[in-house]
């Protein structure tokens, strides 16, 4: 009895010493974020010193710049990790639909030349089973971006690079798409589902107009429509930022997020709120002079916005040096802002989650979410995903000032940045980075790889990845 006793107060005193020191940790985190953030000044200062930060382009290795010297002035072993990709970069459009030319910009790796007259074909929502029935070899299809109003319950859409690809699978000759946002707002990004170069133009048009064309085509037999554009695209060297922690173990945590953006502003919230809040993350951990059980690595991506180019970079050079399994798990933050809880794409996860959520609660009532378990596609983490590596990050946040509307667009700008959710998810990104590095066992283990089809097919990404060229499994 009295042996039992001595190991049940034992066990006790060990389960409370390790929780209170994860709520000193905890405390402490909070405190320097609160006192000595950096992220918002810096990302105003990039913002206002560098411009957009597009991969391949003189602001983009600025920005690779701007990060390593950053990262390098907290302290950090720093260093950059090159890949090749091709640099797309507009020149000129004109787009005229039914005799009228439109305000439009094109998406990212449309043909370096082209110049297509043909008639408009409307195709919904621009999904494979909106081209049943009709004939569109040779034509200009129009899509919707998002889904269309009165579009059945249960419709999972696709990104613009897999509409595209099916748009070229079914032989039109381009794409026009709709931007759901109204007055006027125009998205860019990629319309390629491998980086490289696609074979039709693909542009976008505003929600006024794309209605009014719409309209148009209910009535009219043939609307004509003429897509002329010229691009560039040169092979060149990105670089990704890689700072270290160094743990007492191999094994490491990933802390990315996509320091890159498009051309048509800053790029304040995509990546700008993710990017410079894991650039505090280290500089807050590294302040607090922790040393961790596991290395944490804080990655600033280039090229996401091109289709993941610098992520897939980073694991394909870990996989063909043999050390991708020291990375036990992968924080992403893209146009995270605000989080409330956390947020893992593994289930084994849940009960971890569950204690250390009220220790955080403890500390700062901020915090006062749920934890979410999904998984997703088209950010950083979706190469380690397919690795079989987990993945998460913050959960139950919002974009401040309507910022979803402007992804992608010349309206994304600094003055959409709210400080406040800005740091809170410095706040949340290092705690979970530091409680990840820290506890006994991360209880979601790298899939095999026949684990991780089923577990992608469960989580409903099956289809888009064979759109997209990226499903391996028969």
């Amino acid at each position: 009895m009295k042996t039992s006793l001595c190991i049940l107060f034992t066990f006790m005193l060990s389960h409370s010493f390790g929780q209170d020191q994860f709520t000193t940790a905890y405390t402490k985190i909070i405190a320097e974020v609160n006192q000595r953030s950096a992220a918002y000044a810096n990302l105003k200062s990039a913002t206002e010193t560098i411009g957009h930060r597009l991969t391949g382009s003189e602001q983009g290795a600025r920005a690779e710049q701007y990060a390593f010297d950053l990262l390098t002035s907290y302290g950090y072993d720093v260093h950059f990790q090159p890949f090749e990709l091709v640099a797309w970069n507009r020149k000129s459009l004109a787009l005229t639909i039914g005799g009228k030319m439109l305000k439009s910009v094109a998406l990212a790796h449309s043909p370096v030349s082209a110049e297509v007259s043909s008639v408009l074909v409307d195709v919904g929502n621009g999904l494979e089973e909106d081209y049943q029935q009709k004939n569109v070899r040779g034509k200009i299809v129009l899509a919707y971006l998002q889904l269309l109003p009165g579009t059945a319950s249960g419709t999972k859409n696709l990104h613009r690079s897999e509409k595209t690809a099916i748009a070229e699978k079914n032989g039109a000759a381009g794409v026009v798409f709709i931007n759901a946002v109204k007055d006027g707002v125009l998205l860019t990004g990629t319309a390629s589902i491998t980086g490289d170069l696609i074979r039709i133009p693909a542009v976008c048009i505003g929600y006024e107009d794309g209605l009014a064309i719409k309209q148009q085509l209910t009535s009219a037999t043939q609307v004509p429509v003429t897509i002329a554009m010229q691009n560039t695209a040169d092979r060149v060297t990105a670089r990704n930022i890689v700072a270290t922690l160094k743990g007492k173990t191999p094994e490491k945590v990933v802390v990315g997020g996509h320091l890159d953006s498009w051309d048509l502003a800053t790029g304040a919230i995509d990546n700008g709120i993710g990017s410079f809040a894991v650039l505090d993350m280290a500089r807050a951990l590294k302040k607090l002079k922790i040393k961790p059980k596991r290395t944490i690595e804080f990655v600033l991506f280039m090229g996401e916005e091109q289709g993941l180019l610098g992520s897939k970079a980073y694991v394909a050079q870990h996989t063909q040096a043999n050390t991708l399994n020291q990375v036990r798990f992968m924080l992403n933050f893209d146009m995270t802002n605000a989080p409330t809880g956390f947020h893992s794409s593994r289930a084994e996860m849940t009960k971890l989650y569950a204690n250390w959520l009220p220790q955080l609660q403890q500390v700062d009532t901020t915090f006062s979410g749920e934890n979410v378990i999904n998984a997703g596609l088209h950010s950083d983490h979706q190469p380690f995903m397919l690795s079989g590596i987990p993945y998460g990050g913050g959960a139950g946040g919002h974009l401040p000032n309507n910022a979803g509307a402007y992804y992608h667009s010349d309206n994304d700008v600094f003055g959409l940045v709210d400080q406040k959710g800005l740091e809170q998810t410095v706040k949340l990104g290092a705690i979970l980075a530091y409680s990840l590095a820290q506890t006994e066992e991360i209880p979601a283990a790298r899939l095999k790889e026949t684990e991780i089809a089923d577990y992608l097919e469960k989580n409903g990404l099956k289809i888009p990845l064979q759109v997209s060229g990226d499903w391996r499994w028969k």
